[in-house]
């Protein structure tokens, strides 16, 4: 059975990396998909 208590540096670094970049990937997504439906929703009004 594998020592699963020894995790190597590379994998320390690489597993929140990866999860910092997922993070700001779905912000970024999310906040153009919120303005995108706010303007809608005005160009909507406005009609």
């Amino acid at each position: 059975m594998p020592d699963l208590g020894a995790m190597s540096p590379q994998h320390v670094i690489y597993i929140p990396s990866v999860a910092i970049l997922g993070l700001i990937t779905g912000y970024i997504l999310g906040s153009r998909a919120v303005r995108a439906e706010f303007e809608r929703r005005r160009k909507r009004l406005k009609e």
